[in-house]
């Protein structure tokens, strides 16, 4: 099995050389801060977080591309909002350490991709990314999530990634699945030489927003196929108010 920091440098490759047709891959630097109160879920009823949770993203998972993968939402079972809730006390915990980037960065942090223009920049800890590959600890997120404000980075979230050979059940021993949806970027098409600029815009054919999501067309395009191109992965939310938003599935679709 390949390691995630193997996946996550092949994945930097493709969507960089999507962006800029081969020259530099250089700058892992830049800036974030400020951070909100929020008021923890409430836990004493274990359906609630569960309830809002599936409401938020009842659907979800059907409409979000031939480009991603989504776990499916299961039932709430005795327990799961208060072991979801449990994570999201530690990643808020954790987020309250890093609010200040250059802590991040003196942290072991490394600015995934940031030349290239994104909602989110994802603060990426490899030495955590490796862990999650063996073992859980909601103290080491793989990532921490950053927006940009002004000349610096607000924090907004953390991620958590898990091997791509783990199943549903799996995933769910980490993190209930009722409350929860992971999720894993599929189907790539990575462009032929010359064919960078079919990457992106309306018409895109290949990378992650391409037309392209089957070997045969790819191979017919001239293109490199991928079926998964990271481990599984789930954002969330510990500032926001109520479980819906701290794990809401749209926004990691929009990410």
């Amino acid at each position: 099995m390949k390691t995630l920091l193997t996946l996550f440098c092949l994945a930097g490759a493709l969507c960089l050389a999507q962006q800029n047709p081969p020259s530099n891959m250089k700058g892992m630097d830049m800036p974030g801060h400020d951070m909100s109160q929020m008021s923890a879920p409430k836990a004493d009823e274990d359906s609630n977080a569960s309830d809002g949770a599936m409401h938020s993203m009842e659907g979800r998972h059907m409409d979000m591309g031939p480009h991603m993968k989504m776990t499916a939402l299961r039932a709430p079972q005795p327990g799961d909002a208060d072991r979801a809730q449990k994570v999201a006390e530690t990643a808020r915990a954790v987020m309250e350490k890093y609010k200040d980037y250059h802590v991040a960065l003196d942290n072991g942090f490394k600015i995934f991709l940031p030349r290239v223009p994104q909602k989110q920049y994802h603060f990426t800890n490899y030495t955590y990314g490796s862990e999650a590959a063996s073992r859980f600890n909601p103290e080491h997120p793989t990532s921490l999530l950053y927006e940009k404000d002004g000349d610096g980075y607000r924090l907004v979230g953390v991620m958590y990634t898990a091997p791509r050979t783990f199943t549903e059940d799996d995933l769910n021993r980490r993190i209930p699945l009722s409350v929860a949806q992971w999720h894993e970027h599929v189907n790539f098409c990575r462009a032929p030489l010359g064919h960078w600029r079919e990457s992106w815009g309306p018409n895109a054919k290949f990378g992650f927003k391409g037309s392209i999501a089957t070997q045969a067309e790819c191979d017919a395009a001239g293109g490199k196929f991928i079926p998964v191109v990271l481990d599984w992965m789930v954002h969330l939310y510990p500032l926001d108010k109520d479980a819906a938003q701290i794990w809401s599935v749209d926004r990691q679709h929009a990410d």
